[in-house]
């Protein structure tokens, strides 16, 4: 029994001097959807879709200075989501997310304004911000949309 509480005295005192004062983590989170808009009518209607496997890109600058870059892919919901867990003091502190291809050879070109989306992020830890979607069109319209 003696050796039981040894041991986990060792261990916290371990811990304690291990452990960094005074750091605090913080964690965020950005995702959004990606799309395909098929009649290229800017609305999504019943003949849209996700695009899954789609790229995107996320480049964030910290409270710090660092430049962080990332790149998600999106799933069969046509969701994409990068998450970081950092020091509180290397936070991010502004964001742009871009689309990067859509590998669907009938929804290659991008939509209008979904160039890109530049913003500050300021949510505490735990929360997550939300991109609008990034649209992608076909080369054609299929005659049915018109």
């Amino acid at each position: 029994m003696e050796s039981n509480w040894r041991g986990l005295l060792i261990f916290a005192l371990l811990v304690t001097i291990l452990m960094p004062n005074g750091v605090s983590a913080w964690t965020g989170e950005i995702h959004g959807r990606v799309v395909c808009d098929v009649c290229a009518d800017s609305s999504i209607g019943p003949e849209d879709h996700v695009l899954t496997g789609a790229e995107v890109a996320v480049l964030c600058i910290t409270k710090s200075g660092e430049v962080l870059n990332y790149q998600a892919f999106t799933n069969s919901n046509g969701v994409y989501a990068v998450a970081e867990t950092m020091p509180e003091s290397e936070r991010w502190d502004a964001c742009l997310a871009r689309p990067i291809s859509s590998f669907h050879s009938h929804c290659t070109h991008l939509g209008d304004g979904s160039t890109g989306v530049k913003f500050s992020y300021n949510h505490p830890s735990g929360y997550s911000h939300t991109i609008r979607p990034f649209v992608y069109r076909p080369p054609t319209v299929p005659t049915y949309c018109m």
